[in-house]
């Protein structure tokens, strides 16, 4: 299993010649490019960073075997033109998703505000070592060998990704979810994660493209 970070939330999954995309959402500026080879989608919430409809609909149009997997709000809406081919996703699913075992967990998005109702979120945990939280910081009750940790957002600050690290123990933690931080403020994310002093295990911020 080969793992590529785009930017923000967006991970490009390849395994045994398939590709999978993992929240191919408007801030991530290739997220077309990546669709256009890609055998399946995986998508952790309905929010458009994490996903573009009009990306994924136009994907699926142009790529008939292209499958997505997702909460059912997220479904819901592609599932009136693509049947099948579009399929939702529970906590405690266990699916083979382009020949890779993905189980999915979570439930809600953090909380951002209490005005705001918290949208369904799951969690991706694929081939039993690398887990995607989208916007979450509920951790999976598995070892884990690769963390991909959100570092930024409305919904979050730095404390609570070191704790979600601490919590998890990853093998290796890797930064998603940044693109709304400043130069300044991501060089201020990478070292109070990244210097091993707050979580655990010091949290690695790539450069989008970078194979993880």
């Amino acid at each position: 299993m080969r793992l590529t970070k785009h930017a923000h939330a967006c991970i490009d999954v390849e395994h045994e010649g398939r590709r999978i995309v993992i929240d191919p959402g408007a801030f991530t500026p290739n997220a077309r490019d990546l669709l256009a080879n890609a055998d399946a989608v995986l998508v952790t919430h309905s929010h458009m960073d994490h996903l573009d409809p009009d990306a994924v609909a136009d994907a699926m149009r142009a790529r008939i075997g292209l499958v997505l997997y997702g909460p059912e709000d997220v479904v819901a809406s592609l599932r009136e033109e693509f049947g099948e081919r579009v399929r939702a996703v529970k906590p405690g699913d266990v699916l083979e998703v382009a020949g890779l075992s993905v189980s999915v967990y979570g439930g809600l998005h953090a909380e951002v505000l209490p005005s705001i109702p918290r949208a369904v979120n799951v969690g991706f945990l694929l081939g039993g070592r690398v887990f995607h939280p989208g916007d979450s910081l509920d951790p999976p009750d598995v070892e884990v060998e690769t963390l991909l940790v959100p570092v930024s957002g409305p919904w979050i600050k730095l404390a609570e990704a070191a704790q979600f690290v601490s919590a998890v123990k990853p093998l290796r933690a890797v930064a998603i979810h940044e693109v709304i931080l400043s130069p300044i403020g991501l060089a201020l994310a990478a070292h109070v994660l990244g210097n091993g002093s707050s979580p655990s295990v010091p949290v690695e911020f790539l450069e989008p493209g970078t194979e993880l």
